[in-house]
């Protein structure tokens, strides 16, 4: 049977035919599925609402450099806080309060030194603790004095000991008094009397 529509011609062939003459619903190409973090992602037709779309794994992905970053920052703060507080309390402890006296008591053995012996005074100073230097010296009864002396007394130490060793010879009773002048810091004095005996 031949077909009217057909055009004239010994090239036409009926059973050749275009694309255009089919009608229907296109047949989708098999799509093959990717793999991501263990999570097969579908494209193209027949695809589900419940299939989870890739978003929330790329921004979970940026996220976690994010919170390892801060978790840094944290870190160093506290370092940074550590730090400054023992540099305060170096700072205190090098420039804080200096050195102040509280008390000065003068001893020696009341029975005084024996014939020829040297009597051994001591001057006790008490402090504050702080680390600081004691500018002081002793006056004599006999007219003599000692230059200005310096003890160093360092932190924690809250007293210091100074000591005059006074020298006895001859024969007879003989009053002395010794005296601390302390110059600085602050300026205080004390003594103590004893009495040199020696019988011939």
């Amino acid at each position: 049977m031949t077909d009217p529509r057909a055009p004239e011609g010994d090239d036409y062939s009926a059973t050749v035919l275009g694309s255009h003459w089919f009608s229907g619903p296109p047949v989708a190409p098999e799509v093959a599925p990717d793999r991501v973090e263990g999570s097969v992602l579908r494209f193209g037709p027949g695809v589900t609402a419940a299939m989870p779309a890739p978003f929330p794994l790329v921004v979970a992905a940026v996220a976690a450099p994010r919170r390892r970053r801060f978790a840094g920052l944290r870190r160093y703060a506290l370092a940074a806080v550590v730090l400054a507080a023992v540099l305060a309390y170096l700072g205190w402890q090098r420039f804080g309060p200096a050195i102040e006296v509280r008390d000065v008591a003068v001893t020696t053995d009341p029975q005084g030194p024996p014939c020829g012996a040297t009597a051994d005074v001591v001057a006790v100073v008490g402090t504050n603790g702080r680390p600081g230097t004691l500018t002081y010296r002793w006056v004599r009864s006999d007219g003599t004095r000692s230059q200005e002396l310096t003890e160093r007394v360092p932190r924690g130490q809250r007293e210091a000991r100074l000591h005059l060793l006074w020298t006895f010879q001859g024969t007879g009773n003989h009053p002395a008094r010794a005296e601390l002048q302390l110059l600085s810091p602050g300026q205080r004095t004390a003594a103590v009397d004893f009495t040199y005996r020696c019988s011939p």
